[in-house]
């Protein structure tokens, strides 16, 4: 587990001019609307309202830099698949997340936010599938594991992981906001992915 020394929301972006530039180390947070991304950022960081949350899905339109302790960042992508938002605004928002999934150099991990509870959607089969032709590192998150029953759990797990596809390198991981399930696993899983990507990051 990281010590937290410093947290701030560095930037919000539309364009790569507004990207940071210190080249720190990035993990993208991405799924659909209401999956809970700035829940699990907020878990992460044992803090409650340090990402924005809200109740109406769509409402993340920019890509969020979350920076820490100085050493890397977490990426909050807006969220995909809401119906209620118009045609005009999904087409505004897939340029966004191309434009920086597409060609980020300091990315070093995609993590796929998919609610356990239910069949992963259309649009999480195509992210996977888009994350992995880029050879992307993915991590499946599975979120909202508080809402379903313990015995349940490796069904459901199982469930996403033959609805998606997944590779057999690729992992999941089933957390909670609520009650901190599977956090400390994520933050394990955090330092490996920046430890591989040949940077480190101080734990103490």
């Amino acid at each position: 587990m990281i010590k937290l020394r410093s947290m701030t929301m560095d930037m919000s972006a539309v364009k790569k001019s507004q990207y940071p530039t210190d080249e720190l180390p990035e993990i993208a947070m991405v799924g659909r609307s209401n999956v809970g991304k700035s829940s699990l950022i907020n878990s992460l960081l044992n803090r409650r309202n340090f990402a924005r949350t809200s109740q109406n899905p769509g409402k993340t339109r920019t890509i969020n830099f979350y920076k820490i302790n100085e050493e890397f960042y977490f990426v909050d992508l807006p969220g995909y698949g809401y119906a209620r938002v118009s045609k005009a605004e999904k087409e505004k928002w897939g340029p966004i997340m191309e434009m920086y999934l597409e060609d980020r150099p300091t990315l070093c991990s995609i993590f796929l936010l998919v609610d356990v509870r239910h069949d992963p959607t259309n649009d999480d089969k195509m992210m996977y599938q888009w994350i992995k032709h880029f050879g992307y590192d993915c991590v499946v998150v599975a979120t909202k594991g508080d809402k379903i029953k313990r015995g349940q759990y490796q069904k459901h797990l199982k469930n996403i992981k033959t609805k998606l596809m997944m590779h057999p390198e690729d992992r999941i991981i089933l957390t909670s906001s609520s009650n901190k399930n599977g956090i400390e696993q994520l933050w394990d899983e955090i330092v490996s992915i920046y430890t591989g990507c040949g940077y480190e990051i101080t734990q103490d």
